[in-house]
């Protein structure tokens, strides 16, 4: 028997608190379409770190994003009464927990919201009134089934099962002009290579390797190779150009994330390890090549979309580790140039 929201049918103030990874928070989106199709009355605000906030400006599913902003307001302990001062303002009737933390758990209990829903992980369980059980088959489900089970646990009925990230005009239109300074052409082809992963480098396939494929699509193809990364991926990024042969725009570090998701849509194809901006072009349906090394692709692989699955069969692999624990790295060494572009031939 599920657990039930008390007067669920007379809610109107509803916090969500996101996921704080991006990839993490894109598949939480089917689930807040549920939420936004289960609660139709409700003002839905998102409680969400600034990194993750763009992902869901311009949302139909929830109506306000209040920024938990630990750098400036929210920093420290009297930045945290801050954040619980501004929640209770709003007089909330519920909060649908999404990240899993105990911290996430306290910020509704401390600002006094009535009904507070998740799952009791990180010993949380006391500050919770709606205790959803855990799935015996966590580990193997994947994310947006173990989200969507969160609602399932209060008897909520999913039904979505597209993942939801929008682009702002604005972020289009700057986006335009990016690749326009950078010398690419308003038809040509563009093929997105989102060379590193934020867990660590057990996700990250051989830069080199990267190169060479990316000269061997240029080189066949005619594509414009655009090189997505993070800021801590800058340098690495000019290194990949410099090993290439072909000419490439690189752009790791160089965009806000807004601007990112713009580019991303832009692209005929994304290469990609499992990460963040993986998530996003799946979302976005752009067509995608994803590398899976110490991860699980059936817990955190693309879904619902458009797309090839690269990865070695060994068996320490999925370790979930971000240091390869034997030192070899065979899960992502192994995986050759030429596996790579023939899943690349088949989508382009």
């Amino acid at each position: 028997m599920p657990l039930r929201i008390r007067d669920a049918g007379r809610i109107r103030r509803l916090m969500i608190r996101s996921a704080n990874w991006i990839g993490d928070a894109v598949m939480t989106t089917p689930a807040i379409c549920d939420i936004r199709r289960h609660f139709p009355k409700a003002r839905i605000t998102l409680l969400a770190k600034p990194w993750v906030s763009p992902l869901f400006e311009g949302s139909a599913h929830v109506d306000e994003i209040m920024i938990y902003d630990t750098i400036g307001r929210h920093r420290g302990i009297s930045g945290f009464m801050n954040l619980i001062a501004d929640i209770r303002k709003y007089r909330f009737e519920a909060a649908i927990l999404f990240q899993n933390a105990f911290e996430a758990a306290v910020i509704p209990f401390l600002a006094r919201i009535p009904q507070r829903i998740g799952y009791p992980t990180d010993g949380r369980g006391l500050l919770l009134t709606h205790r959803v059980p855990i799935p015996l088959d966590f580990n193997a489900m994947h994310q947006v089934a173990y989200y969507k089970g969160i609602l399932e646990g209060i008897g909520i009925k999913t039904e979505s099962k597209e993942l939801h990230v929008q682009v702002k005009k604005s972020d289009s239109l700057r986006a335009e002009d990016l690749l326009r300074r950078c010398g690419a052409d308003p038809q040509e082809r563009i093929v997105g290579i989102n060379f590193g992963a934020a867990y660590g480098p057990a996700k990250q396939w051989p830069i080199e390797r990267f190169a060479g494929l990316a000269d061997r699509i240029h080189d066949h193809f005619g594509c414009r190779i655009v090189l997505f990364g993070a800021p801590r991926d800058r340098a690495a990024g000019e290194d990949l150009k410099k090993r290439m042969k072909s000419p490439a725009i690189n752009i790791a570090g160089k965009t806000e994330l807004g601007e990112a998701i713009a580019l991303i849509r832009r692209c005929d194809l994304f290469i990609t390890n499992d990460s963040g901006l993986m998530h996003i072009a799946s979302a976005l349906k752009v067509p995608l090549v994803a590398i899976f090394g110490s991860t699980n692709p059936w817990v955190t692989g693309p879904w619902n979309c458009k797309g090839k699955l690269v990865r070695y069969p060994i068996s320490c692999s999925p370790c979930l580790e971000p240091i390869c624990p034997e030192g070899h790295l065979k899960c992502m060494t192994r995986i050759e140039v030429e596996t790579v572009y023939d899943a690349v031939k088949e989508l382009l």
